[in-house]
C-alpha cells in the first residue's frame, strides 16, 4: 500500500536498473533503430508481428521494445519487409547492441518465428485470464475463493517450465520492462502448458507488483492476480507459492483479513521455508498494526535470505512505523550504497525525511522513486512540490502539490487517498474526508494503512473518520 507509509509487499532482491540502451522506449526509438519513420514500424508491428510489447492495463500504457528481439525478427529466415531486404543488420548499420548484461540466462529466445506466434498467442491467453475474472465474478470485486480440490498431477512441459524459470529472472528485477517481459513469459508458459501451475502463480506476482512498481492502476492488476492466483491454486493446492500469492491478494484487494492470514498460514504450513511467504505475512502483519509478530516474521525471512534487499528495507519500514526512525535510516542508508537502483529504500527515506522536515533530500529520495518506477504523476508531483517549496516553504510545498494532486486525480492518474493525505496535511480537514470517502468507495488498497498514516492524525477525533475506519475494520491508532 502507498502513501506516508509507503508500499508493502516486496520480495527478493532486484540486481539494479536494467544494462543501459537495451530497451528502445517509443515509437520514435523504434523507428530510428531501423531508420524508419513511426508509420512503417507501426505498419510492421501489425502486419508482420514486430515484437513490440507494451505495459499490461490498456492502451494509455507507453511501447517499448528490446534490441535484441528486433534483431532476431530482422534475422529470421522468414520473408521481411521489401525496405530491408538485402540491408545490413541492425547492429552492423547502426551499431551493436549492448550484451554486457551476462547475468541474464543464456538463449532467452526461440527461433523467431516461432516466438512471434507465441506473442500472440500469449495476448489470447491473457484476454482468456481477463474474461474468466467478470465470468466468474460478474458482480464486480472478486470474493475470495475456498480451498480449491488440487487436480491430478501431470507431466511439466519441458519448454514451459524453461519459460516459466526465464519469467522468474525478470520479476526479480523490478523494473516496469522486465516485469512486462515476465508477464509476456509466464504467458507463453500457460499457453504451451495450461495445466502447470507455476506459470500462473508468476503472473500473479507480476500483477501484484505491476501497481508497485510501474504505473498499472490497482482495479485493472489486482483482478488479474486475483484471476491468476485463484486458477494457481486449483491447479496445486499443494503450492506454497500460489497460496502466498493468494494471500496478498485476498488482502490488498479484498481487504479480507481473516481470509489472508489463512492463506498464509497454508502457505507456511506447506513449506515453512517459503521466503516470499514469511516476508509478506510480515507485511501484513505490519499493516494490522501487530508489530512484534510482524518483526519475528521479518527475522525467519531474513534468516532464510540473508542477502535480500527488500526483506531489509521493508524492516526498515517496520522499524519507522514503530518510531525508531535512526535504526530505520542506517539500515535504508546502507542499502542505499550497495544498491542505489533499488526503488522502495528511496521511497522509504522520503518518508524518513519528511519526518526529520529535512524537505530537500525528502524531494530528492521522491524524485528518485519516482524516476525509478517510471511514474510521470509522481514526477509531476515532486516538481510541483519542488517549485512550491523554493516559494513558500513546508507550505507552499503542500499548496502547490495538493493543486497537482487535484487534477491527476480529477483525471484518474492518482489515488484520492494521495489527495487526502496533503489534504489533511494542510488542515483542510472537509476536503481530506471527502477524498476518504472517495478512496474507501473505490475499496483502494491505500485505505487499509487509514487507522496508522501520521499525515491523517489531525483527523483521529473525527466521528466521520472513526466510522470510515469502522466500515472497512480497521483497528483505530492507539
Amino acid at each position: 500500500m502507498t502513501g506516508q507509509f509507503g508500499t508493502l509487499g516486496i520480495t527478493h532482491a532486484a540486481p539494479g536498473p536494467p544494462t543501459p540502451n537495451r530497451r528502445l522506449d517509443s515509437w520514435k526509438e523504434i523507428a530510428a533503430f531501423f531508420g524508419r519513420d513511426e508509420r512503417t514500424v507501426k505498419r510492421w508491428e501489425k502486419e508482420r508481428l514486430l515484437p513490440v510489447h507494451r505495459l499490461p492495463g490498456g492502451s494509455r500504457a507507453r511501447v517499448f521494445a528490446i534490441r535484441d528481439e528486433l534483431e532476431r525478427w530482422m534475422n529470421s529466415p522468414e520473408p521481411q519487409p521489401a525496405e530491408l531486404a538485402g540491408g545490413d543488420s541492425a547492429s552492423e548499420s547502426l551499431g551493436t547492441a549492448d550484451t554486457s548484461a551476462s547475468d541474464a540466462p543464456a538463449a532467452l529466445g526461440h527461433p523467431a518465428s516461432r516466438e512471434r506466434w507465441l506473442w500472440v498467442l500469449a495476448t489470447c491467453a491473457l484476454l482468456t485470464i481477463g474474461a474468466a475474472i467478470f465470468w466468474r465474478h460478474p458482480a464486480g470485486r472478486p470474493p475470495t475463493i475456498g480451498r480449491a480440490v488440487k487436480a491430478p498431477p501431470h507431466a511439466i512441459n519441458p519448454e514451459a517450465q524453461d519459460l516459466y524459470l526465464k519469467g522468474r529472472y525478470y520479476w526479480t528485477r523490478r523494473t516496469p520492462a522486465d516485469l512486462t517481459k515476465a508477464v509476456d513469459l509466464f504467458t507463453q508458459a500457460v499457453v504451451l502448458d495450461p495445466n502447470y501451475a507455476q506459470p500462473y502463480v508468476g503472473l500473479a506476482d507480476c500483477y501484484n507488483l505491476l501497481r508497485e512498481f510501474a504505473s498499472m492502476p490497482s482495479d485493472e492488476a489486482f483482478p488479474r492476480a486475483l484471476a491468476a492466483a485463484e486458477k494457481a491454486v486449483e491447479l496445486d493446492d499443494s503450492s506454497a507459492e500460489a497460496h502466498a500469492s493468494l494471500a496478498f491478494v485476498t488482502y490488498y484487494w479484498s481487504w479480507d483479513s481473516s481470509g489472508a492470514e489463512a492463506e498464509f498460514r497454508r502457505a507456511l504450513e506447506l513449506d515453512p521455508h517459503y521466503v516470499a511467504a514469511h516476508h509478506w505475512y510480515a507485511n501484513f502483519l505490519m499493516s494490522n498494526g501487530r508489530y512484534e509478530e510482524s518483526m519475528r516474521e521479518f527475522r525467519m525471512a531474513q534468516k532464510l535470505d540473508p542477502a535480500s534487499t527488500p526483506i531489509i528495507a521493508d524492516k526498515a519500514l517496520l522499524l519507522l512505523v514503530e518510531g525508531r526512525h535512526g535504526e530505520a535510516e542506517t539500515l535504508l542508508k546502507q542499502i542505499a550504497a550497495s544498491q542505489p537502483g533499488f526503488l522502495s529504500t528511496h521511497r522509504y527515506l522520503s518518508y524518513v525525511d519528511w519526518d526529520k522536515h529535512d524537505y530537500p533530500n525528502y524531494l530528492s529520495e521522491a524524485r528518485l522513486a519516482a524516476q525509478l518506477s517510471d511514474d510521470e504523476a509522481e514526477l509531476a508531483i515532486v516538481r510541483a512540490s519542488e517549485r512550491g517549496f523554493r516559494k513558500g516553504g513546508e507550505h507552499g510545498l503542500l499548496e502547490s502539490r495538493l493543486q497537482v494532486q487535484k487534477k491527476l486525480c480529477g483525471e484518474g492518474k492518482l489515488s484520492p487517498f494521495r489527495v487526502a493525505e496533503t489534504s489533511a496535511l494542510l488542515g483542510e480537514k472537509q476536503e481530506a474526508l471527502h477524498y476518504l470517502r472517495e478512496s474507501y468507495r473505490r475499496h483502494e488498497e491505500q485505505f487499509l494503512q487509514a487507522n496508522r498514516d501520521g499525515a491523517l492524525n489531525s483527523l483521529r477525533g473525527d466521528p466521520e473518520f472513526k466510522q470510515l475506519l469502522a466500515d472497512a475494520r480497521l483497528t483505530p491508532k492507539t
